[in-house]
């Protein structure tokens, strides 16, 4: 039986940067499949290169060597009109930080999503209402984000980012800036999403979160073991 093409593979994935000191070796060799309907999650120390290692999972930085597919296409061939293209639509990203505009309106903020890929005015406005209904803040569109609290700034962030439906959605250590309760909200929606079918991988050195992933990996000096 032929098996599914992962939604996003690595292999061989290296990533060096320069230093005074001559190049700095973060990620060494990493090969990497996420298929459809996981929830897998990264943990590891700070430094251990697993943000590098989902910046390229995100189409944010490029491999020193090696290569990344997204539904066994790869990309580093790509035009960059079409990377950027691929990068809109096929991959959401949530950050530790909340990257809200504060004096706008969690239903502007979702808006920001559509800025550069077209579309109806009055259809935007709609998916971007629904993405708020999915995380539960439906009552908050209207609100400044300055008076959110900050679980719920990270779900407006969450529902920017699955505002046009990716195959995808990445977060980069979601409940860094968050109390118990709210990283406890925030988890229920990322796994809400995923039962929902959304592909989802998340980092973070947070192993109390591991009971919501179903698959765990550890990334540890570069290297990424299951």
């Amino acid at each position: 039986m032929k098996l599914e093409t992962p939604v996003l593979r690595m292999d061989g994935v290296c990533k060096s940067f320069p230093s005074p000191a001559g190049r700095v070796e973060v990620l060494k060799g990493v090969d990497l499949e996420i298929r459809r309907g996981e929830f897998v999650m990264i943990t590891g120390p700070s430094g251990s290169g697993k943000t590098t290692l989902l910046h390229i999972g995100a189409l944010l930085d490029f491999p020193t060597v090696g290569r990344v597919l997204f539904d066994g296409q790869e990309v580093s061939g790509l035009e960059e009109d079409r990377l950027c293209g691929l990068r809109k639509r096929t991959v959401g990203v949530v950050f530790q930080r909340f990257c809200l505009l504060s004096r706008r309106t969690a239903l502007e903020n979702v808006l920001f999503r559509f800025r550069y890929v077209g579309g109806e005015d009055r259809e935007n406005r709609r998916a971007a209402v629904e993405a708020l209904e999915t995380v539960g803040l439906a009552e908050a569109a209207d609100r400044p984000a300055r008076v959110l609290s900050a679980g719920e700034m990270q779900r407006v962030a969450i529902a920017r980012a699955i505002a046009l439906r990716p195959d995808l959605l990445l977060a980069d250590e979601p409940t860094g800036n968050l109390d118990a309760a709210s990283a406890v909200s925030v988890m229920e929606c990322f796994r809400r999403l995923n039962e929902a079918g959304l592909t989802v991988l998340l980092v973070t050195h947070n192993e109390g979160l591991l009971r919501y992933a179903s698959r765990h990996l550890v990334c540890a000096e570069g290297v990424l073991k299951s």
